[in-house]
């Protein structure tokens, strides 16, 4: 989250001194693609486990996004190419973020991982036989779930 607020705070400058003709159209976009990108992050942040893969993937669909018109304000000359690569270089590092969060969430919530913490929760392992790792509580640990 702090990256991609340092990257609003940076663009924010960056847009005020964009030519007029793209500072209300290209410039307006951009700033709301990232200000919907901030807003998806944070409410992916305070969400549990596969909840948060919409979001995740929101967000990362926002930020491509804002890569494309980051270029075409490029080729259009209204930004030059110390900020272009500046911004660039930052939303692909934000992008990067986003995607090894995305694969964490989706690691963390396979099947095979919550088999493993479920086992872990109650101490049992496969001999145990009142451990049942597909139930949603096994006798050892039946409070919890």
């Amino acid at each position: 989250m702090q990256k991609t607020k340092s990257f609003y705070c940076l663009w924010h400058d960056y847009h005020k001194i964009l030519p007029k003709t793209h500072r209300h159209t290209m410039g307006q976009k951009i700033d709301l693609l990232l200000t919907e990108t901030i807003e998806a992050i944070a409410i992916a942040t305070f969400l549990p486990g596969l909840e948060k893969l919409f979001h995740i993937q929101n967000a990362i669909r926002k930020m491509d996004t804002l890569k494309i018109f980051l270029q075409l304000l490029w080729e259009s000359k209204s930004l030059d190419d110390k900020k272009f690569i500046t911004l660039s270089e930052k939303a692909v590092e934000i992008g990067r973020m986003l995607g090894g969060w995305y694969g964490k969430v989706v690691k963390q919530n396979s099947p095979q991982n919550i088999k493993e913490r479920k086992k872990e929760s109650c101490g049992a392992d496969e001999r145990t036989p009142t451990h049942d790792p597909d139930s949603t509580a096994c006798q050892d640990c039946r409070s919890s779930y």
